[in-house]
């Protein structure tokens, strides 16, 4: 339904005079509100290069690779917790 609705909006703009007034009309007919429609169509527009900004692929990726930097950074602080529990029951163990 979303690329439906962009694809309408691109195509009737020079129609409406506007890209706002090609957005309102057609968010009327579809029975969504403008401004997320408006907010698709700008992204569709960035993912193919039309407009600059960061594509949804690139987005995604990012969101993938900080979540994986978040997790690699928990599991760190895990194994220094763990090392540093095994050195000092090993220091124990030497004392006694």
């Amino acid at each position: 339904m979303r690329e439906c609705a962009v694809r309408l909006v691109l195509g009737n703009e020079g129609q409406h005079g506007s890209r706002w007034l090609a957005v309102m009309s057609i968010s009327a007919k579809i029975g969504c509100a403008p401004q997320p429609l408006n907010e698709w169509v700008k992204k569709a527009e960035v993912d193919s290069g039309q407009r600059a900004g960061i594509s949804s692929d690139m987005a995604e990726k990012m969101k993938a690779l900080e979540r994986e930097n978040r997790e690699l950074r928990q599991a760190n602080e895990i194994l220094r917790k763990a090392s540093a529990y095994f050195a000092m029951a090993e220091l124990d163990r030497r004392s006694k």
